[in-house]
Protein backbone atom coordinates (compact mmCIF):
# COMPACT_ATOMS: atom_id res chain seq x y z
CA UNK A 1 0.00 0.00 0.00
CA UNK A 2 2.70 2.45 0.98
CA UNK A 3 5.55 1.13 -1.14
CA UNK A 4 6.59 3.22 -4.12
CA UNK A 5 7.03 1.17 -7.29
CA UNK A 6 7.70 3.25 -10.40
CA UNK A 7 6.31 1.85 -13.64
CA UNK A 8 8.58 0.79 -16.49
CA UNK A 9 7.56 3.87 -18.48
CA UNK A 10 8.54 6.08 -15.52
CA UNK A 11 11.89 4.32 -15.23
CA UNK A 12 12.63 4.72 -18.94
CA UNK A 13 11.63 8.38 -18.86
CA UNK A 14 13.84 8.92 -15.82
CA UNK A 15 16.79 7.29 -17.56
CA UNK A 16 16.36 9.45 -20.66
CA UNK A 17 15.66 12.73 -18.93
CA UNK A 18 15.98 12.73 -15.13
CA UNK A 19 13.38 14.76 -13.30
CA UNK A 20 14.55 18.04 -11.77
CA UNK A 21 16.43 17.53 -8.54
CA UNK A 22 13.95 19.51 -6.46
CA UNK A 23 11.13 17.24 -7.55
CA UNK A 24 13.17 14.14 -6.79
CA UNK A 25 14.06 15.49 -3.36
CA UNK A 26 10.39 16.28 -2.70
CA UNK A 27 9.56 12.72 -3.65
CA UNK A 28 12.23 11.33 -1.30
CA UNK A 29 11.09 13.56 1.57
CA UNK A 30 7.49 12.47 1.03
CA UNK A 31 8.41 8.79 0.98
CA UNK A 32 10.41 9.19 4.19
CA UNK A 33 7.42 10.96 5.77
CA UNK A 34 5.17 8.04 4.83
CA UNK A 35 7.55 5.56 6.45
CA UNK A 36 7.73 7.71 9.58
CA UNK A 37 3.93 7.54 9.85
CA UNK A 38 4.07 3.79 9.42
CA UNK A 39 6.68 3.56 12.17
CA UNK A 40 4.49 5.66 14.43
CA UNK A 41 1.51 3.37 13.79
CA UNK A 42 3.65 0.35 14.56
CA UNK A 43 4.85 1.97 17.79
CA UNK A 44 1.27 2.58 18.90
CA UNK A 45 0.30 -1.02 18.16
CA UNK A 46 3.27 -2.36 20.08
CA UNK A 47 2.58 -0.02 22.98
CA UNK A 48 -1.03 -1.22 23.17
CA UNK A 49 0.11 -4.84 23.14
CA UNK A 50 2.69 -4.17 25.85
CA UNK A 51 0.10 -2.43 28.04
CA UNK A 52 -2.10 -5.53 27.89
CA UNK A 53 0.79 -7.81 28.82
CA UNK A 54 1.86 -5.45 31.62
CA UNK A 55 -1.64 -5.64 33.11
CA UNK A 56 -1.52 -9.43 32.95
CA UNK A 57 1.90 -9.40 34.61
CA UNK A 58 0.60 -7.30 37.51
CA UNK A 59 -2.43 -9.57 37.82
CA UNK A 60 -0.25 -12.66 37.94
CA UNK A 61 1.89 -11.12 40.69
CA UNK A 62 -1.23 -10.32 42.70
CA UNK A 63 -2.40 -13.93 42.44
CA UNK A 64 1.15 -15.10 43.28
CA UNK A 65 1.55 -16.88 39.95
CA UNK A 66 5.19 -15.95 39.54
CA UNK A 67 5.72 -18.28 36.58
CA UNK A 68 3.14 -16.47 34.47
CA UNK A 69 4.33 -13.12 35.78
CA UNK A 70 7.86 -13.87 34.60
CA UNK A 71 6.56 -14.97 31.20
CA UNK A 72 4.57 -11.74 30.75
CA UNK A 73 7.51 -9.66 31.97
CA UNK A 74 9.80 -11.27 29.39
CA UNK A 75 7.29 -10.53 26.61
CA UNK A 76 7.00 -6.92 27.79
CA UNK A 77 10.78 -6.58 27.70
CA UNK A 78 10.95 -7.87 24.11
CA UNK A 79 8.23 -5.51 22.95
CA UNK A 80 9.93 -2.57 24.66
CA UNK A 81 13.14 -3.38 22.77
CA UNK A 82 11.19 -3.24 19.49
CA UNK A 83 9.55 0.04 20.46
CA UNK A 84 12.92 1.55 21.38
CA UNK A 85 14.32 0.50 17.99
CA UNK A 86 11.31 2.00 16.23
CA UNK A 87 11.55 5.27 18.13
CA UNK A 88 15.26 5.56 17.37
CA UNK A 89 14.47 5.11 13.68
CA UNK A 90 11.76 7.78 13.80
CA UNK A 91 14.01 10.30 15.50
CA UNK A 92 16.87 9.68 13.07
CA UNK A 93 14.57 9.89 10.05
CA UNK A 94 13.35 13.28 11.27
CA UNK A 95 16.92 14.53 11.13
CA UNK A 96 17.43 13.07 7.66
CA UNK A 97 14.22 14.72 6.46
CA UNK A 98 15.41 18.05 7.87
CA UNK A 99 18.73 17.70 6.03
CA UNK A 100 16.95 16.98 2.74
CA UNK A 101 14.61 19.93 3.26
CA UNK A 102 17.60 22.23 3.65
CA UNK A 103 19.09 20.84 0.45
CA UNK A 104 15.82 21.44 -1.39
CA UNK A 105 15.18 24.92 -0.03
CA UNK A 106 18.69 26.34 0.29
CA UNK A 107 20.83 24.19 -1.97
CA UNK A 108 23.17 23.23 0.89
CA UNK A 109 23.86 19.85 -0.66
CA UNK A 110 27.54 19.26 0.04
CA UNK A 111 27.12 19.65 3.81
CA UNK A 112 23.63 18.27 4.35
CA UNK A 113 23.97 15.18 2.14
CA UNK A 114 27.19 14.13 3.87
CA UNK A 115 26.76 10.81 5.72
CA UNK A 116 22.99 10.63 5.05
CA UNK A 117 23.57 7.16 3.61
CA UNK A 118 25.33 6.00 6.78
CA UNK A 119 22.34 7.11 8.86
CA UNK A 120 19.81 5.57 6.48
CA UNK A 121 21.73 2.28 6.46
CA UNK A 122 21.72 2.02 10.24
CA UNK A 123 18.00 2.81 10.38
CA UNK A 124 17.27 0.26 7.65
CA UNK A 125 19.36 -2.45 9.33
CA UNK A 126 17.87 -1.69 12.75
CA UNK A 127 14.28 -2.41 11.66
CA UNK A 128 14.95 -5.07 9.03
CA UNK A 129 13.88 -7.99 11.22
CA UNK A 130 10.78 -6.39 12.74
CA UNK A 131 9.53 -4.23 9.83
CA UNK A 132 11.07 -5.61 6.62
CA UNK A 133 8.73 -3.74 4.26
CA UNK A 134 9.64 -0.36 5.74
CA UNK A 135 13.30 -1.33 5.69
CA UNK A 136 13.06 -2.21 1.99
CA UNK A 137 11.34 1.07 1.13
CA UNK A 138 14.00 3.04 2.98
CA UNK A 139 16.63 1.15 0.99
CA UNK A 140 14.91 2.29 -2.22
CA UNK A 141 14.80 5.90 -1.01
CA UNK A 142 18.46 5.64 -0.10
CA UNK A 143 19.33 4.57 -3.65
CA UNK A 144 17.56 7.65 -5.00
CA UNK A 145 19.41 9.96 -2.64
CA UNK A 146 22.73 8.34 -3.44
CA UNK A 147 22.17 8.85 -7.17
CA UNK A 148 21.42 12.55 -6.55
CA UNK A 149 24.65 12.90 -4.58
CA UNK A 150 26.67 11.20 -7.31
CA UNK A 151 25.17 13.39 -10.04
CA UNK A 152 25.81 16.61 -8.15
CA UNK A 153 29.30 15.46 -7.27
CA UNK A 154 30.08 14.92 -10.94
CA UNK A 155 28.69 18.32 -11.96
CA UNK A 156 30.34 20.29 -9.16
CA UNK A 157 33.47 18.13 -9.00
CA UNK A 158 32.93 17.76 -5.26
CA UNK A 159 33.41 14.62 -3.22
CA UNK A 160 30.32 14.00 -1.10
CA UNK A 161 30.80 11.33 1.56
CA UNK A 162 27.19 10.25 1.27
CA UNK A 163 27.40 6.81 2.87
CA UNK A 164 30.55 7.16 4.95
CA UNK A 165 30.03 7.25 8.74
CA UNK A 166 31.24 10.56 10.14
CA UNK A 167 31.36 12.32 13.47
CA UNK A 168 28.13 14.09 12.52
CA UNK A 169 26.31 10.88 11.62
CA UNK A 170 27.37 9.31 14.92
CA UNK A 171 26.17 12.41 16.77
CA UNK A 172 22.79 12.30 15.04
CA UNK A 173 22.31 8.62 15.84
CA UNK A 174 23.33 9.13 19.48
CA UNK A 175 20.93 12.07 19.83
CA UNK A 176 18.15 9.98 18.27
CA UNK A 177 18.86 7.18 20.76
CA UNK A 178 18.80 9.62 23.68
CA UNK A 179 15.46 11.14 22.65
CA UNK A 180 14.04 7.65 22.08
CA UNK A 181 15.07 6.56 25.58
CA UNK A 182 13.44 9.67 27.06
CA UNK A 183 10.23 8.87 25.21
CA UNK A 184 10.38 5.32 26.52
CA UNK A 185 10.48 6.61 30.09
CA UNK A 186 7.46 8.79 29.37
CA UNK A 187 5.44 6.03 27.72
CA UNK A 188 6.20 2.98 29.85
CA UNK A 189 6.09 2.50 33.63
CA UNK A 190 8.80 0.59 35.44
CA UNK A 191 8.26 -3.15 35.37
CA UNK A 192 6.77 -4.52 38.60
CA UNK A 193 9.09 -6.52 40.80
CA UNK A 194 8.35 -10.23 40.73
CA UNK A 195 8.82 -11.77 44.20
CA UNK A 196 11.53 -14.40 44.55
CA UNK A 197 10.25 -17.95 45.11
CA UNK A 198 9.76 -18.62 48.80
CA UNK A 199 11.75 -21.55 50.23
CA UNK A 200 9.77 -24.73 50.68
CA UNK A 201 9.16 -24.95 54.44
CA UNK A 202 8.33 -28.65 54.11
CA UNK A 203 11.92 -29.49 53.24
CA UNK A 204 13.80 -30.58 56.35
CA UNK A 205 17.57 -30.28 56.80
Amino acid sequence: MFRYNPSWSERIKEAIRPTPMKRRLNNAIHRISVQMRRLDSQTNRLQSREKNLYTKCVGAIQTKDNTKASMYADECAEIRKMVLNTLKSQMALERVSLKLTRVRDFGELAYNMTSVGAIMKQIKDGIQNIMPEISMELANVNETLQSISLEVGEVTEQTIDYDVPTEESEKILKEAALVAEQKMQERFPDMPKIPSPEPDSSVQD
